[in-house]
C-alpha cells in the first residue's frame, strides 16, 4: 500500500481513530498513575481491574446494560413522539406558544431527581416511571431545535408558497419540514445524549435492574471497580447511540449534516 493510499485511509478514518489513540493513552496513563502512586482501589480503581472484575460478572451486566438501552430508548422515542406535534403547535400560532413555553420552561425548572419519587408513588416501581423521566430529560431539547426549524424558514419561500395558493399542511409538509430536518437531527444528538443521563437518574431512584442500579449496589457493598465499570458502559452507549444518529443523518439526510447549526 503506497503512502498516499496510507494518507488517505487516514484522512477517511481519523473521526474514529484520533478519538480511540486520545482513549488508550489516557487509559495508559490512568493504569500507570494508579499503580505507581498505589492508590487504593475503594477510590480509583485501575481500568485492567475495572475490565477484570466487569467482565468477571459476565451476563449479570449485559443483563443491566440491556435494562438501561431499553429506558433510553423507550424514552428517547417519546420524546419524539411529543416534540414534533409540540413544535408544529408552537410555531403555527402564537397564542399557542404563548401558552405552552411557560409551561415546557416549568418542567425543566424542577430538577428530575425530585420528580422520579413522585412518579413511582403514583405508577409504582416500574418502568413507566423511569421512561417518563428520560422523556422529561429528553424532550425540551427535541422541541426547541425542531421549532427553530420549522421558524427558520426564510420568509421568501413561505411567500412563494402562498401566492401558489398551498394550504399550511402543504407549507407545512413540503417547506417547513424539510428545511427543519438539519435543526431537528441537532436536536436528537442532545436528546439521546440527555435521554443516557434521564435513565440512570430514574435507575437511582427505583429500579431492580439497569446499570444506574448497579451502580448504586455496587458502591454499596464497596465494589467500585464494577461500578467504574457501569459507568464505563453508560459512556459506550451513550457514544454508540450519538454515532448512530450521526450515521443515520449522512446516510439519508446527507445534505442535512452540511447544514447542520453548530450548537
Amino acid at each position: 500500500m503506497s503512502s498516499t493510499d496510507l494518507r488517505r485511509l487516514f484522512n477517511s478514518s481519523r473521526e474514529f481513530v484520533i478519538p480511540l489513540v486520545a482513549l488508550v493513552i489516557l487509559m495508559v496513563i490512568w493504569e500507570a498513575s494508579v499503580r505507581f502512586f498505589a492508590v487504593p482501589e475503594y477510590l480509583l480503581p485501575a481500568p485492567s481491574r475495572i475490565f477484570e472484575d466487569t467482565y468477571a460478572m459476565g451476563w449479570v451486566v449485559g443483563d443491566h446494560t440491556m435494562a438501561t438501552l431499553r429506558t433510553i430508548l423507550f424514552g428517547f422515542l417519546l420524546s419524539i413522539a411529543v416534540s414534533l406535534p409540540l413544535a408544529v403547535l408552537i410555531s403555527s400560532s402564537k397564542l399557542f406558544a404563548d401558552a405552552i413555553y411557560p409551561l415546557l420552561v416549568l418542567t425543566q425548572s424542577v430538577p428530575k431527581v425530585a420528580i422520579a419519587p413522585i412518579l413511582v408513588v403514583m405508577l409504582g416501581p416500574n418502568e413507566l416511571p423511569r421512561v417518563i423521566v428520560t422523556f422529561l430529560v429528553a424532550f425540551f431539547p427535541l422541541v426547541i431545535s425542531i421549532t427553530a426549524g420549522l421558524m427558520a424558514v426564510p420568509s421568501e419561500l413561505v411567500e412563494l408558497s402562498r401566492s401558489c395558493r398551498a394550504s399550511k399542511l402543504q407549507e407545512l409538509i413540503r417547506i417547513r419540514l424539510p428545511y427543519s430536518i438539519p435543526f431537528l437531527f441537532s436536536g436528537l444528538k442532545v436528546a439521546i445524549a440527555l435521554s443516557v443521563v434521564g435513565a440512570v437518574v430514574g435507575e437511582f431512584v427505583a429500579a431492580e435492574k439497569g446499570l444506574g442500579y448497579l451502580i448504586t449496589s455496587a458502591t454499596a457493598f464497596f465494589k467500585v471497580p464494577v461500578a467504574f465499570g457501569a459507568m464505563l458502559i453508560l459512556a459506550i452507549l451513550g457514544i454508540v447511540l450519538f454515532q448512530a444518529i450521526v450515521v443515520v443523518e449522512r446516510v439519508f439526510f446527507p445534505w442535512a449534516a452540511a447544514e447542520e447549526p453548530r450548537t
